[in-house]
């Protein structure tokens, strides 16, 4: 699975938008992959560390926007070490990094932006080269989207092309019109039994006026069954509905 951790008070308090949600999702989208969970987080250490203490336990494969500075409202490196019980040290490749993008104005605060978890791999930084770093299979990133996107997408392309999928799961939904969820119910459970590979979603709304998108996602082959397992369903409970454009 593929997690994203997007950190800032700036989002939280909406002072700024987040943008990497949905860069991410568009990212993994055109590998045929896609995003399984999404946390906002505040530059609050305590909450950081407990947060990547759980994510660092499982396999998934997990992206962190933002906080890697060297500033002292940024937190992420040294939860990063905490939650994964290593010590902090300057990774020898970030070094060379940074001294080559500053040269003789080089100094201790700008390496300490150098400075992560014992075991970690540096991403490298197109933008300015000053890297971001890997950790198992946790990936830091800064916030500046013109510089963590591209390194996302490096590390996508260079860590998990093997996973990248040309068949890509698909989303095939009907527009339900009239109908409430609770009257669905049935029909819905009769496809998640039918079909149970697939993910099946249900969209409700109330403006302009009551319907619901109802559809599912996985194998192309697969969702044309159960979409037309879906539209006989619907019809037979007497209700109307139109293909999603």
């Amino acid at each position: 699975m593929f997690g994203a951790l997007i950190i800032g008070d700036e989002i939280l308090s909406g002072k700024r938008q987040d943008k990497h949600f949905p860069r991410i999702v568009a990212a993994l989208k055109a590998r045929g992959l896609g995003l399984s969970w999404s946390m906002n987080l505040p530059d609050d250490p305590e909450i950081i560390t407990q947060v990547l203490t759980s994510t660092l336990a499982r396999a998934d494969i997990v992206f962190s926007f933002g906080g890697i500075g060297a500033t002292p409202d940024d937190h992420t490196r040294q939860c990063a070490a905490k939650a994964a019980g290593v010590a902090l040290q300057l990774h020898p490749d970030a070094k060379r990094e940074i001294e080559a993008r500053f040269g003789a104005e080089v100094n201790a605060k700008r390496l300490e932006m150098g400075v992560f978890p014992v075991g970690s791999r540096i991403i490298p930084n197109p933008y300015n080269r000053v890297p971001g770093f890997s950790y198992g299979r946790h990936h830091f990133l800064p916030g500046f989207p013109e510089m963590a996107w591209p390194m996302m997408e490096w590390v996508l392309d260079t860590e998990y092309a093997h996973l990248h999928r040309a068949d890509a799961p698909v989303d095939v939904a009907i527009v339900v019109t009239g109908a409430g969820e609770s009257q669905l119910i049935d029909l819905m459970n009769a496809c998640i039994a039918r079909y149970p590979a697939l993910k099946l979603f249900s969209l409700p709304s109330v403006s302009p006026s009551r319907r619901i998108e109802l559809g599912v996602t996985g194998d192309a082959k697969l969702v044309a069954q159960a979409i037309e397992f879906i539209k006989l369903g619907v019809s037979a409970l007497g209700f109307a509905w139109t293909p999603r454009d």
